[in-house]
């Protein structure tokens, strides 16, 4: 599923996260797998229904995984958005609230035990001064901010009561199978497509739209747009490098920082997609480029999604969106660690962070014999503290004896023995041999 084809011992030993868009049976779902590529926990999507947006947040004082689940439609989710502990088990299922549909492109926990989820609008409008027909239809940008504990709509700011259509750089066209995003999608008009809400230091919000190619400062409290920043009606002046195109992913860094990954692409304006730290000088009112972070071996041009995290050490990890790859890249722009979703899957954001997994099932095993050996096969889903196995076999499912042992290698773990049971049981072991767990005994016929 994953390929890293370059990794620096500097990267240390956190997880990657990983929410891929399924394009066939099996491919789908949301996975964690470590700096080697080997997955650690994958929960593959059923039917209709995917993952996408999956990573790790805090929640009332523990970190939990989080996701949205649901129908995408025209680059819109219709779903639900997801809190799970660290056992993996379903704590909390947010909905969008007023009658509208959660969407995928963003699902933020705040220290307040809120959820900032973006969910559309439709609205029948006069779509002429876009080149649409006058008794058109198009869908809003939403941000709402939800009680976890209750589901209560907290506040809710809704793209039309604020930003004019106009501010588009959408064309209307009428869509033509195998057209993109850009440019082509007018039914309904997505004008706007918010794609990414999260708090600034002062507590009020910053919202990016693909479409607008701008992000606003909304008042939390009046839901008044203080400040745009690049698009039609910029109210900074953007220093050379700092204009963004179809973009995703808007994080503030304190009072004076902003992330944004620059799609760039769908259609073109840029050759390649960017990674962009922005200084923000809110008083002069002036953006300056801190650093531009591009792939140094490929020419990587996202069409959509994507991302931009700055960890903890300083590091900066980003997932490319449509391009199927993710880079952990040192300060300075040196690459570190690069990877791909080797079914070319593409991930809507990819994230790296410390976790913690400790499943309520038991290691699952399957055996096969041939002669005198036997290879066994094991795994657990989502267990983090596993380092070895241990392989008990014996002539009767009460009298086991360890006949051999092995390193964990992955997701499914290949231990040859020199035994053909024919039962035989696995036991999940720590980095200090203190056994973890204990599979179910099955028997080789």
């Amino acid at each position: 599923m994953v390929s890293i084809t370059g990794r620096d011992r500097g990267v240390g030993s956190d997880y990657i996260f990983l929410g891929t868009v399924q394009s066939g049976p099996g491919h789908g779902g949301a996975m964690i797998v470590d700096t080697s590529g080997r997955l650690v926990w994958f929960d593959q999507d059923a039917g209709k229904v995917t993952k996408m947006n999956f990573r790790p947040q805090m929640f009332g004082g523990k970190q939990v995984l989080t996701w949205w689940q649901g129908a995408v439609v025209q680059g819109r989710g219709k779903g639900v958005a997801v809190i799970a502990d660290s056992s993996y088990r379903t704590t909390h299922i947010i909905r969008a609230g007023n009658g509208l549909r959660a969407d995928l492109h963003e699902f933020y926990l705040t220290p307040q035990n809120t959820a900032l989820i973006s969910a559309y609008r439709q609205y029948n409008v006069d779509l002429t001064p876009v080149g649409g027909p006058k008794n058109g239809v198009l869908v809003s940008g939403v941000a709402q901010e939800i009680d976890v504990a209750t589901g209560k709509v907290l506040f809710e700011w809704d793209s039309m009561d604020h930003v004019a259509l106009t501010e588009t750089y959408l064309t209307y066209l009428a869509k033509k199978p195998g057209m993109g995003q850009g440019g082509t999608l007018a039914n309904p008009f997505d004008y706007f497509h918010i794609n990414s809400i999260s708090p600034m230091p002062d507590g009020d919000l910053l919202i990016s739209a693909r479409n607008t190619w701008a992000l606003y400062k909304v008042s939390r409290k009046t839901g008044k747009v203080i400040w745009r920043m690049n698009g039609k009606k910029s109210d900074f002046a953007m220093g050379p490098g700092t204009h963004y195109y179809w973009q995703h992913h808007s994080r503030a860094h304190g009072p004076d920082k902003i992330t944004v990954f620059d799609d760039g692409g769908d259609p073109a304006e840029e050759k390649q997609s960017r990674g962009l730290i922005l200084k923000v000088d809110a008083t002069a009112m002036k953006v300056t480029l801190d650093h531009a972070y591009t792939h140094p071996g490929k020419t990587l041009l996202a069409g959509a999604m994507g991302s931009v995290e700055i960890m903890p050490s300083g590091n900066v990890f980003i997932g490319w969106g449509t391009e199927t790859y993710f880079s952990e890249f040192a300060p300075d722009g040196t690459l570190l660690l690069d990877g791909q979703m080797t079914t070319k899957d593409p991930s809507y954001r990819a994230f790296k962070n410390t976790w913690t997994g400790h499943p309520t099932e038991p290691p699952a095993i399957a055996a096969r014999s041939r002669g005198a050996e036997a290879t066994v096969y094991a795994s657990w889903n989502g267990a983090t503290a596993i380092r070895s196995w241990n392989v008990l076999a014996g002539s009767s499912r009460y009298s086991l004896a360890k006949v051999g042992a092995a390193a964990w290698s992955g997701f499914e773990t290949a231990i040859p023995v020199s035994n053909a049971g024919p039962y035989f049981s696995v036991q999940a072991l720590d980095g200090s041999g203190h056994v973890l767990a204990k599979s179910a005994t099955v028997r080789v016929l």
